[in-house]
This record gives structure tokens, C-alpha cells and sequence, in this order.
């Protein structure tokens, strides 16, 4: 491989000539040689020097140079459209880390710096940001052809970083959007909402979850839109609010206790006594699946039975259906497999042959002390109450409302059933109704709160399907229920993140990376590429055809920071006052002793 490497075959990079296609000048004139010139340009086939003849008319002294070349390498620049491409799309869409792209370009004899790959980074995402931007009026039109849009908006943060708040098209996977703001403040949104009114118009719905911020922007900038919350994030926020206070208790109880430590620590205690035994136990543990009679070494059986209790008793913390809390409950189903130990124990011991060892060294009745001390804990048992009831009043608002239902596998993916809307609304309705008739849940401060956040919020759950009308005729669209396509986008950004740092927060990324770069999601969907395209082959002749100037303004788009020309040398001057009377022709005599 070595020895067919581009670096082998090409030690010195060959030379290539461009000259004007221009053989006539607009004026009539006949353009002459003026000069020629030579740079070396990085292209993804490798290094070569480009070798350019330029020609100037003798009549107006227009100059001619080879468009050819400037479809290749952008002016003032030797990295070609192609490696800007190729380092954009490996490290935003691929997810390469800048080593990682460093080493894939020594492959192609292409040595680049790491700040060199951030900053062709960069670029990429400027010049596709500004492609999007010059592609706005195209995308409007083909939305509107297809009946409009609705926006999806959401925000993510981590912990002191800036909000980068997104916005999307559920009908079109179009990403609209982006912009980072210092927090989601309905001050800071709200411009952001109307620039997305100025480029793509109304919508005919806005999704986002309960945020108070998003919700007064929306309501500013889109007075007669349809609003809508997101279910899964309403069912969240009202189960969090009915449940944590005792789920919080529960924490405390099992962190008082210890009652992990002492699990774990007798789980390996456990395991060190049944490695010497392992040819008889496997036999016994399979026994146990099938439910068949132990007939193998008796003796072990206490030890096995514990030992696959107590791993059972920590399963119950990894319980759920991937929702999260408050659809998960692991800690409850921890507790409550810990609480039915401590009935069933002394029974397996009556049970199971007497062992000749002092109770207290037995494996069972070390299981038992550790249930023992949770089941004797009355704030815990109080707390599982109170969570078996109120969890069983959550779960019928979630079956009313047909998403994140139990034994669920879509986990956070989950976008409900397609039941008819109308039909969720009775559902939730008669929910809302037992609330009051219930006297226990009528008297509970809690239930009274949930009934308040329904009352709240719910004429913007149930969204009824909008019809309107396009060239080929009328067209239904239904709203989503949920706002996962923003979820999952973040989710995916983060994933990214992680695959390319190994690093699991992004506050720092947030803080230093470019509010456009969601617009990379774009380029996996085809629609999207036709219209951003617009007949071009590919995004390295997209590039090329973008205007300089408006490069130029793009990639440095504040210059209200620096100092006017000519100013620079007044600054460091000892005397400026005395210099500044002194322009104007009077220089008093209190300067003058000072």
C-alpha cells in the first residue's frame, strides 16, 4: 500500500495548466497574454500546482483569468471545493474526530493542520448556511405546494451554555432554522420566529413542549396559529409533578439504608463461593428456568436460590420501558421485589435443608437481613404505597391518552397510536371528570394540580386535522401528536458529539460551534438536496457558483468591533489630548504644566 500511495507515486505534484475560455473581449478587443502564475492547490486526489495564464484586453484592460480553475479552488485560496466538502461532511455527518481526518488525508498526500480542518469546518457549514439561505424562497414555494408547514420548535442546553433552539417542518423534514440564544426567554425567541415568518410565512401549526418561554413567543409572533403541546412532554411534566414527592422519599430511604451497597457487596460474596462450584450450579440454574426438580448436588441449592434472588432484586433498577421517569419506575419495582424477599425468605428456608452453619452465615438469611431492614423502614413502605396508587392513576391518564403506554417498545420514540383525536379527547375528559367525583383524588392537593394542568393546556393537546388547499386540491394534514422529530434530532446531534469527543456533556461544543450546523441534517433528505441543488451536480459546484462577496459577508459577519483605519496609531500615543489641541490650534497652559 505503501508503495501505491499517492505520495510514492507522485513525490513532487504535477503541474497543470489553465487558461481563459475567453477568446474575444465584450468590447471586440482581442485579449493578449498579460502574465502567468503558479500556486499550489490541495484537492482530494492530492497536492498539484496549478499553472494559470491570464490575458488582458488592450482596448478596456479587462483581465481574463480561468473559470475552469475558479470552479476548482475558490479565489485567494489553495484548498479545493472538493477537500472543503470532503472534511465538511467528514467531520459533521460522519462524525470523525479532526484526528481522524487528519490521518484519513495523509492517506491522499494532503497534510493539513487540526486548526486548518476546524476552520475548512467552519467554512463548509458558512457556505451551506448561506446556500440554505439563497434557497429559502425555493423551499417556502415547495412547502406551500404541499400545503405549508408545520413548526416543530424546540431548544437544547447544557448546563451555563447557550440554547441552541431548532426549528423544523414535520411534513417536509426540513430543517428551517437555527439559532443560539443566552436562554429561552421569550425576548431572545421571539426574533427568531419572525425571521422564520419572513422567509417561509405562516404556518398552519406550531408543536413545542410546555416551556413558558416558547409558548409566549409563539402566541407574539403566530396569534392565530394552531398551538399545540407535545403529549409525551405534557404526560411527563404532570407525572413528574405527581410523582416525585414520593418517589424523592423512596431515594432517601434506600440511600439511608444503603441498600444497593449491601445487595451488591453480598452478590459478589455470593459469586466467589459458586466459581468453585460452577459445573454443578449451571445444572441448578437451568433447573430453575424450566421449572424442573433440582436433582444435582442439593446441597448448593441455598447458595444458588440467594444468588439469583439478590440479581433479581437489582434487575428491578433497570425496569422499564425506556420512557424514563415517570412512565419508569425502576426504584419502585426495586423496592417492591426487596419487600416480596423479605415475605418469601422464611419460607424457601423452611423449605429448603436445614445446613449445619449458624443462621447468621447462611446466604438466605443474609438476603433476608437486607430486606429485612428495608421492609422494617416505614417511610419506604408509606412511600411504595403511595407510589402503587398515584402510578395506577398516571397510567389511566396514559391509556386515556394512548402514548407511552406499559410494555411500550418504542421507548422515547414513541409518537402514540393513530387514534382518532376525538376519541382521546372523551377519554381524557371522563379522566378529568373521576378527578373530581373520586373523594380520594378530589381531597389529594396533587390530583387537585394535575386537574389544573389539564384544565391549563388542554385545548392545545388535541389537534383536529387541518385542511387546505393546494393546486391539485384540497389536502388533510394531521399534526403530530408529539415532538420527537425534534427529540430525536438532538438526540442524534448529541450522539455525534459523543462518537467524535467521548465526551458526554456538550456545553463546551454548544458555546464554540456555529448555530447553523444542524443544517447538515438536510443533506439526507433528497427533496431537500433537489431544491438546495437547483439542477447543480453536486455541493463542490454549489460552492463554486455562490457570490464572493456575500462568502465574504458570511464568514466574517460583524465588523463593528474593530478599529476604524487610521486609529490604531492615535491609541498608543502618550499625549493624545495635547495632540488633539494641538490639531485644533490651541494648546492650553494647564496641559502644558501637566
Amino acid at each position: 500500500m505503501r508503495e501505491i500511495s499517492p505520495a510514492k507515486l507522485f513525490p513532487t505534484p504535477p503541474v497543470v495548466r489553465f487558461g481563459p475560455e475567453q477568446e474575444h473581449c465584450p468590447c471586440g478587443g482581442l485579449p493578449v497574454v498579460q502574465k502567468t502564475r503558479r500556486k499550489t492547490l490541495l484537492s482530494t486526489t492530492g497536492p498539484f500546482i496549478a499553472h494559470e495564464t491570464l490575458t488582458q484586453c488592450p482596448d478596456c484592460h479587462r483581465t481574463f483569468g480561468s473559470e475552469a480553475l475558479r470552479h476548482l479552488v475558490p479565489r485567494c485560496c489553495n484548498v479545493g471545493y472538493d477537500l472543503l466538502v470532503f472534511v465538511g461532511v467528514a467531520l459533521f455527518r460522519r462524525h470523525r474526530s479532526i484526528a481522524e481526518v487528519r490521518a484519513e488525508l495523509v492517506v491522499r498526500n494532503i497534510g493539513l493542520s487540526s486548526s486548518e480542518i476546524d476552520y475548512l469546518g467552519r467554512k463548509f457549514i458558512t457556505q451551506l448556511a448561506l446556500a440554505h439561505r439563497q434557497a429559502a424562497p425555493r423551499i417556502r414555494e415547495a412547502m406551500i405546494t404541499a400545503g405549508g408547514y408545520i413548526l416543530h420548535l424546540d431548544a437544547t442546553v447544557d448546563g451555563d451554555s447557550p440554547a441552541l433552539m431548532t426549528g423544523i417542518d414535520s411534513l417536509s423534514q426540513f430543517v428551517l432554522a437555527n439559532v443560539k440564544l443566552p436562554s429561552e426567554h421569550a425576548d431572545h425567541i421571539i426574533p427568531f420566529l419572525r425571521g422564520l415568518k419572513s422567509q417561509y410565512g405562516t404556518p398552519l401549526a406550531c408543536v413545542h413542549d410546555m416551556g413558558t418561554g416558547i409558548g409566549k413567543a409563539v402566541a407574539a409572533v403566530f396569534p392565530d396559529v394552531h398551538d399545540f403541546i407535545c403529549h409525551f412532554h405534557f404526560l411527563r411534566d404532570i407525572g413528574k409533578d405527581y410523582l416525585e414527592p414520593a418517589y424523592a422519599r423512596l431515594r432517601r430511604c434506600l440511600r439511608g439504608n444503603a441498600t444497593s451497597t449491601g445487595l451488591h457487596g453480598l452478590v459478589r460474596e455470593m459469586r466467589q463461593l459458586l466459581v468453585e462450584e460452577s459445573a454443578s450450579c449451571k445444572p441448578q440454574a437451568e433447573a430453575i428456568v424450566a421449572g424442573a426438580p433440582v436433582v444435582e448436588d442439593i446441597r448448593l441449592m441455598p447458595l444458588t436460590t440467594a444468588y439469583s434472588l439478590a440479581l433479581w432484586a437489582l434487575q428491578g433498577k433497570q425496569h422499564g420501558d425506556g420512557y424514563g421517569f415517570p412512565f419508569d419506575r425502576p426504584l419502585l419495582e426495586f423496592t417492591q421485589r426487596m419487600l416480596t424477599l423479605d415475605n418469601l425468605i422464611p419460607q424457601l428456608q423452611d423449605l429448603l435443608a436445614k445446613s449445619e452453619e449458624p443462621p447468621e452465615s447462611q446466604p438466605l438469611f443474609k438476603l433476608l437481613t437486607q430486606a429485612c431492614y428495608l421492609a422494617e423502614d416505614q417511610e419506604a413502605v408509606q412511600a411504595v404505597e403511595e407510589l402503587r396508587w398515584r402510578g395506577e392513576v398516571f397510567d389511566r391518564l396514559r391509556t386515556a391518552m394512548r402514548i407511552a403506554q406499559a410494555g411500550g417498545g418504542n421507548g422515547l420514540n414513541d409518537e402514540g397510536t393513530d387514534e382518532a383525536m376525538a376519541t382521546i379527547r372523551q377519554r381524557v375528559q371522563a379522566f378529568r371528570q373521576e378527578l373530581d367525583t373520586n373523594p380520594k383524588l378530589a381531597s389529594d392537593s396533587l390530583s387537585k394540580k394535575m386537574a389544573k394542568q389539564i384544565d391549563k393546556y388542554g385545548e392545545k393537546l388535541f389537534a383536529d386535522p387541518i385542511t387546505v388547499e393546494v393546486p391539485a386540491g384540497p389536502v388533510t394534514i394531521y399534526p403530530q401528536r408529539t415532538n420527537n422529530i425534534l427529540e430525536q434530532f438532538f438526540r442524534n446531534v448529541k450522539r455525534g458529539y459523543r462518537r467524535k469527543t467521548g465526551n458526554n456533556t456538550m456545553r463546551r461544543a454548544l458555546q464554540t460551534m456555529l448555530a447553523d450546523t444542524p443544517l447538515v441534517k438536510n443533506l439526507d433528505n433528497p427533496q431537500y438536496m433537489k431544491i438546495l441543488l437547483e439542477g447543480k451536480a453536486n455541493l463542490e459546484e454549489l460552492f463554486a457558483s455562490l457570490d464572493a462577496a456575500s462568502l465574504k459577508e458570511t464568514e466574517q459577519p460583524g465588523d463593528n468591533d474593530r478599529i476604524l483605519p487610521g486609529f490604531r496609531p492615535l491609541i498608543h500615543l502618550d499625549d493624545l489630548p495635547g495632540q488633539i489641541f494641538k490639531s485644533l490650534g490651541a494648546y492650553p497652559e494647564s496641559a502644558k504644566s501637566n
